[in-house]
């Protein structure tokens, strides 16, 4: 455990309550930052389309020449949304982080008391989420209910099929 419980409070609070602010590990940052690139680098060959499109002719009747228009204005707004996730990104110091409670950045065994099955998720932001890989936005309804509580505690969770009991087994990072 890292860290006194007031501190993962404070931390907790600081986290949640901030707004407009996207919480992101470094490594999500720098998977973000590479995604605009890659849009970025997408702009010259759309604006080629757009050139050679241009060029066969009448542009009122020149499907290419839409259809390239359309594809530079949703990677302009692809673009323009990433930049924005960026530039409101704040990356979590990973070393605030205790295990007291479930945050983010956290892993959680947890038990289905319906069912019995057990299952663990690590807590992240909307952008890092994965169900594959076992990474659950903290906004769903399951991160929501978690938040905040302790190892042992037993969380009742209100999903759209119904409401699951779920007993925290383990926290760990």
């Amino acid at each position: 455990m890292k860290g006194s419980h007031t501190d993962g409070i404070l931390f907790f609070l600081t986290v949640f309550n901030m707004g407009e602010a996207h919480y992101v590990t470094q490594e999500g940052l720098d998977k973000l930052r590479e995604e605009l690139a890659a849009m970025i680098a997408e702009r010259p060959v759309i604006s080629r389309a757009i050139a050679e499109a241009r060029d066969k002719g009448d542009l009122s009747e020149n499907a290419e020449y839409d259809a390239a228009r359309e594809a530079q204005g949703m990677l302009e707004l692809k673009i323009s949304k990433m930049q924005d996730l960026i530039a409101n990104a704040k990356v979590i110091d990973e070393s605030k982080i205790n295990t007291d409670t479930v945050q983010m950045l956290t892993k959680v065994k947890l038990k289905n008391l319906g069912n019995g099955s057990t299952v663990s998720y690590t807590f992240v932001g909307e952008s890092e989420a994965n169900i594959l890989e076992g990474k659950l936005a903290m906004t769903t309804p399951i991160g929501k209910a978690l938040m905040g509580h302790h190892k042992g505690e037993v969380v009742e969770v209100t999903v759209p099929s119904g409401v699951i009991k779920f007993e925290i087994l383990e926290i760990s990072i």
